[in-house]
This record gives C-alpha cells, sequence and structure tokens, in this order.
C-alpha cells in the first residue's frame, strides 16, 4: 500500500508540466541533476552546525560580548517557597488577581509580595543578555557568510540578471558543484535551528519562526527535488541579504551602543523593505508565478511551490510591521531600538515601591512588638 501511495505521489503530471518528468532529471551525457538522496547530506551537516556553534559561542561569541562591554542587570532571585513555587510551575506562571489573593492567605503575606515573588521568578526564567548576544554573534556569521558566498555563486549567472533564465530549458537544467554546496550548507544550518529551537531564546513571534523554519526546509527541499533550483539560489540571496544586519544591530543593542544599534537598524530596515517587500514579490514570484504560465500550463507544483512563497511572503508582511513598531522607537524621547519579539525582564519600578512601602510599615504601627508587613516577610523568606 505504501509502495503504491509512493509511485501515486511522484507521478510526472503532479510536479512537471505535461510532456515532462522525473526521467528528464536522470544523471547522463556528463550532466548532473540534483537527486532526493542529495538531501540527507544535510543532517550531518546540520549536526555539525550545533557542535560549531557551540565552540563559537564559548571561543568567539563570549570575548566579543565582553570586548564590547556586554553586561548583564542584577537580577533579586525570588526566595524560597514550595507553595508558591508549585503554582509557578504547574499552575501559570501569570496568577490571576484572585489566585493572587489565595495564594496570600495561603502562605500568611501581603498580595504585593505574592505579585513580587512571581514578577522575580520569572525574570529568573528569562534569557541574559549574553545568551541572546551569542545567539545574534552567531546568526550574524553565518548570514554574512552565507550573503557573500551566495553573491559569488550567482553574481556570473545569467539568471541573477534576467529573471526569464530562471526557466530556460527547464527542468533539464544541469546542477554546478558550487550551486550544490550552497543549497546543502543553506539547508543545513535551517535544520540546525530547527533542532535548536527549544533551547534558543522564545520570542513573541516563536510560533511564525517555526512556521517560517519549516516552510524554508519545505521550500529549499522541494525547490532541490524538482530542479526550481535557480529561483531556489535566488531567494536564499535575498533572504540573507538583510538578515545579518538584523542580527547585528541586536548585537549592539545587548552591548549597549545605542547609535550603533539605530544607524543599523535603519539601514537593515531599508534593504528589509526593498528586498522583503519590492524584489521578493515583484521581481521573484513574478518569475515564479506569472513567467512560467507564459511556457507551460500549470500543474500541481507549480502551485505548491508558489503557495510556499505566498507563507514567506505573509510572514515578510508580519515582520515588517514589526519592524514599524520598533522603528517608531526613533521618536524624540527614545533611545533605542529593542527587538519587539524579544522577551524582556519585568521592571522593577514596582519593587522599589514595595521597599518604600515596608520602610513605612517598619516604622508605622506595630502588632505585638513586630510590624504586620516585616512578620509576613520572615514567612515569604
Amino acid at each position: 500500500m505504501l509502495q503504491g501511495l509512493r509511485a501515486w505521489f511522484w507521478q510526472d503530471w503532479i510536479w512537471f508540466p505535461a510532456g515532462l518528468g522525473w526521467a528528464d532529471l536522470q544523471n547522463k551525457d556528463g550532466k548532473v541533476f540534483g537527486q532526493i538522496e542529495d538531501l540527507w547530506v544535510t543532517v550531518p551537516i546540520a549536526l555539525c552546525f550545533l557542535v560549531i556553534r557551540q565552540v563559537f559561542e564559548w571561543k568567539v561569541a563570549t570575548p566579543l560580548a565582553s570586548l564590547l562591554g556586554v553586561r548583564e542587570k542584577s537580577r533579586v532571585e525570588a526566595s524560597h517557597n514550595p507553595l508558591l513555587e508549585s503554582y509557578f510551575r504547574s499552575t501559570s506562571k501569570h496568577p490571576a488577581q484572585t489566585a493572587v489573593v489565595s495564594l496570600s492567605k495561603q502562605n500568611g503575606c501581603s498580595e504585593r509580595q505574592v505579585q513580587r515573588w512571581f514578577r522575580r521568578r520569572r525574570n529568573q526564567e528569562r534569557p541574559n543578555k549574553l545568551k541572546k548576544f551569542r545567539e545574534a554573534s552567531w546568526r550574524f556569521t553565518f548570514y554574512l557568510l552565507a550573503f557573500f558566498a551566495g553573491l559569488g555563486v550567482l553574481i556570473d549567472k545569467p539568471w541573477f540578471y534576467e529573471k526569464e533564465e530562471m526557466w530556460k530549458d527547464f527542468p533539464k537544467m544541469p546542477l554546478i558543484e558550487s550551486q550544490y554546496w550552497y543549497y546543502m550548507i543553506e539547508l543545513g544550518f535551517y535544520l540546525s535551528l530547527l533542532f535548536s529551537v527549544a533551547s534558543d531564546v522564545k520570542r513573541k513571534d516563536f510560533k511564525e519562526q517555526i512556521v517560517h523554519h519549516v516552510a524554508t526546509i519545505l521550500l529549499i527541499s522541494f525547490s532541490w527535488v524538482v530542479n526550481y533550483i535557480r529561483a531556489g539560489t535566488m531567494i536564499m540571496l535575498i533572504h540573507d541579504a538583510s538578515d545579518y544586519l538584523l542580527e547585528s544591530a541586536k548585537m549592539f543593542n545587548y552591548a549597549g551602543w545605542r547609535n550603533t544599534c539605530n544607524y543599523i537598524f535603519i539601514v537593515f530596515a531599508m534593504v528589509f523593505f526593498i528586498t522583503r517587500l519590492i524584489l521578493f514579490p515583484f521581481w521573484i514570484m513574478h518569475a515564479t508565478v506569472v513567467y512560467p504560465l507564459a511556457i507551460y500550463p500549470t500543474f500541481f507544483g507549480y502551485y505548491f511551490f508558489n503557495g510556499l512563497l505566498m507563507v514567506l511572503q505573509c510572514l515578510h508582511i508580519f515582520w515588517f510591521l514589526l519592524i514599524l513598531r520598533m522603528a517608531i522607537k526613533f521618536l524624540p524621547g527614545n533611545n533605542i531600538v529593542e527587538d519587539e519579539r524579544s522577551d524582556r525582564d519585568e521592571t522593577d519600578d514596582s519593587e522599589e515601591e514595595d521597599e518604600k512601602e515596608e520602610k513605612k510599615t517598619k516604622n508605622g504601627p506595630v502588632q505585638n512588638g513586630h510590624s504586620p508587613l516585616n512578620n509576613n516577610h520572615r514567612k515569604m523568606d
């Protein structure tokens, strides 16, 4: 049954225009084409990237963070409290007001102290600046090298300048060795990001990031198998063109280099807008959606490939809206651009108010020789 399903799934009419098929992608007469078996190479490449990343973050990113002056804000740890810890782990990290009231009564402390404990406990689980800096520096290094490597691969190719060349002689377009390594390394890197997503810094667009990684892996893999390689290389180059700028802006952000971060972010926003919202839809997608219709009748592979491109374009629009939100921080009174996706520490303003209140209470009325809040404080500790 599975064999029959597989045979049906890979039928020529599904993935190729009429009259063309998998037989046209067989290696012969000295011409080499991408094969589905080649994709297994990306798994060990992804594992190698995970190892290289650990070494890079330890030997390169950490000393660089120290050199740039990345300083971690000291965090006050939540006091040991089994009752609140159990609620934090099993029920909610953000208790509702009714829960706060109930917990304060069970614990014999004030509602404000319960809220403070949960705030401090949440901050303990948030990644520190050094972790964020190391991740950003790793991605910056890869995206920068990948962009210039891709540029070197494509700069002398005719389809870099003429989009019609992307489909010339499709699918009988022989594979070039530089294209092979460009594809395998890019796909291996995105696989490594998917493998490490559980341990990486969680951001507000976590789900969108997962969708992006999966769509990118499917897109790269599919374009390799059906020999959409020329279009695939252009798509990868378009994406790498702005990513390294964002990661470098994050690095300077974590280091506190405010002006440098802002200037790089301006450049990033312009490059992102040009590459993702102009070149990608009006050049790349025009070449994959409109131009093929003048050559071949539509087929399922055409819709599948362009459907993945539409998913990426929707994510581009979503992220550009986040970029606009960050751009608001350039208005007077704002000194730095923050990554809107980051999970930032909760402010300690309310803690300062708590401390003032405690001092007032200590100097105020007492019960049985002790201030009520001070008694509660001992119970919390």
